[in-house]
């Protein structure tokens, strides 16, 4: 509870995440890691988007509201409008900075169970690599057996984290052939 706690208040002082994900890891292990860092993150990101919808989202909305069509307000509609998928997309992509983007998610209309859920489920990914990071750096450090092993398995969850935008945003593509053409095709 303490670690989480830690966590959770690191998250809103934009301290980084990455480095608690690692000492989660090398002292609680791959499982427990897993949900006690996705858990305080959670926690954090959850405080940091409440904080923002009920202290700064009033303001936001007077800036934008003044300046109909800016790109601030079309940014902002844009993110609405994509809801939750939009916080899946930024959880998944670890180009934008997660506690800057917890709070500017809360001066949104997003929904808050839908924020939680998203940022819950979307961070799982990542936060499994890094933990088993953390915790085979501990082995590493510790001697322990099938070192090869736990250090490559750290390595191809790392890449899977990194790769799985990339494999979903290949999902959602539209299909090559239109469904007419398909069936055409198969009937010849």
């Amino acid at each position: 509870l303490l670690f989480m706690a830690l966590y959770a208040f690191a998250t809103v002082l934009f301290l980084p995440g990455s480095v608690l994900t690692l000492a989660g890891g090398a002292l609680f292990g791959p499982l427990w890691g897993t949900f006690y860092n996705l858990t305080g993150a959670t926690l954090g990101a959850v405080l940091a988007f409440l904080a923002a919808r009920y202290l700064a989202a009033d303001w936001l909305q007077t800036k934008v509201g003044k300046t109909t069509g800016s790109p601030i307000e079309r940014l902002v509609k844009g993110v609405e409008a994509e809801g939750w998928r939009f916080v899946a997309f930024t959880r998944l992509v670890p180009l934008f900075p997660f506690n800057l983007l917890n709070y500017a998610l809360g001066m949104t209309r997003i929904p808050f169970l839908h924020y939680a859920v998203a940022t819950y489920v979307f961070m799982l990914p990542g936060a499994v690599a890094y933990t088993y990071l953390g915790y085979a750096g501990r082995e590493a450090v510790a001697g322990g057996e099938g070192l090869i092993q736990k250090g490559l398995i750290a390595l191809a969850l790392l890449a899977t984290a990194a790769f799985l935008p990339r494999m979903i945003s290949k999902l959602r593509e539209r299909p090559m052939l239109e469904v007419e053409e398909l069936k055409r095709r198969l009937d010849e």
